[in-house]
């Protein structure tokens, strides 16, 4: 199969979608792997160390496209891909449709095969091509936060760890799966008293596991209300499987906390997690909502490009195999999972009340 690796568009976003060791792999399978020029440039692969090994350059995204059978990409497409997009195209990637209903429909009048990274699903309901980024996110959400809260950053100047004589820091973490247990662990390991909410009782006994200063709370109303309004960093990291994100924050919720506080919503790229929560990028990445800075970028692990790139690439690189294999994919019950729209229909079973 041709499989053809576009540059990605998105804002500020340096990500590829195969490392040059796997695209070199799926050479050595017999398929024919076209690169868009310079497109892993920004993750530190250059496009000599593609042709190396046996990857074709395409000089542009309309040559990469009309090469490309399988479009393997990182990022939904935008304007700048949608125009090459066609019909018998099988395009896998994040896609993210329960936020985008303009895409959506993009993609339904296209036709395409649209297989969603973060839908492709295990029978036990794990979501592995979701999880790496998932966990880059977790940490990148703690980090950002904290440097958020220094008082340049017109934050209200507070060093979560603290120290001798000082407050810790307080975090507040919603959902305890692979992102919000990530930034539960950092900010832990950072000596912030952390309060994690989660409904799952093994999530929480995770979740107290990682030390004595986390808490894990069942996300009753009141208390949730309570830890908000004092906390310095709230994370929201809310998930349900291909569907928007419900809001578990409010507006009034906000209200309550300090000036200077620090809200990052992980779950912005399926609609967001809190009420006041608006899509942001990496060149504008924050806005103030009640005196609260929100930090709300769609695509949080295209800051880290080099250890996003490798840690995707391993994760898709299988099921690449599968769906350039031929049609035995459709075999597979995961991928099926994954399958977000095809022949100018919607598919997956948690998009299908969209209103386009």
């Amino acid at each position: 199969m041709r499989i053809g690796v576009p540059k990605e568009t998105k804002t500020l976003e340096g990500r590829v979608a195969l490392v040059p060791a796997a695209a070199g792999d799926l050479v050595k399978r017999g398929h024919e792997v076209w690169l868009e020029q310079d497109a892993g440039v920004k993750s530190g692969f250059k496009d000599a160390d593609y042709t190396r090994l046996g990857v074709k350059i395409a000089p542009d995204a309309a040559g990469l496209y009309e090469k490309g059978e399988l479009i393997v990409k990182v990022k939904e497409p935008i304007a700048g891909d949608l125009q090459h997009l066609r019909k018998d195209h099988l395009l896998f990637c994040y896609l993210h449709l329960a936020a985008e209903p303009a895409l959506t429909k993009h993609l339904l009048d296209i036709g395409l095969t649209g297989v969603a990274f973060e839908t492709v699903e295990l029978p036990n309901g794990d979501l592995p091509l979701l999880a790496p980024m998932s966990v880059i996110a977790g940490k990148i959400g703690v980090q950002v936060g904290t440097h958020l809260l220094h008082q340049p950053m017109s934050g209200k100047g507070k060093l979560l760890g603290g120290l001798p004589s000082t407050e810790r820091g307080k975090v507040v973490v919603f959902g305890a799966g692979k992102a919000g247990g990530a930034s539960a662990a950092l900010a832990a390991a950072a000596g912030a008293n952390v309060t994690v909410f989660e409904m799952r009782q093994d999530r929480m006994d995770e979740m107290m596991r990682l030390g004595n200063n986390v808490t894990a709370l069942y996300p009753y109303h009141d208390v949730v209300a309570r830890e908000v309004a004092s906390a310095d960093l709230v994370i929201g990291a809310v998930l349900i499987t291909g569907a928007k994100a419900p809001h578990v924050m409010t507006r009034e919720m906000l209200r309550d906390m300090e000036d200077g506080s620090v809200v990052v919503d992980i779950a912005i790229d399926q609609g967001g997690c809190f009420e006041t929560s608006r899509p942001t990028t990496w060149k504008e990445p924050t806005y103030v909502e009640e005196g609260v800075t929100h930090f709300c970028v769609t695509n949080m692990p295209g800051a880290v490009p080099q250890t996003s790139s490798q840690a995707i690439c391993a994760a898709i690189l299988p099921w690449v195999n599968k769906l350039a294999a031929g049609n035995d994919w459709r075999n597979n019950p995961a991928l099926v999972r994954g399958i977000n729209v095809e022949g100018g229909k919607i598919v997956h079973p948690a998009l299908q009340d969209m209103k386009l």
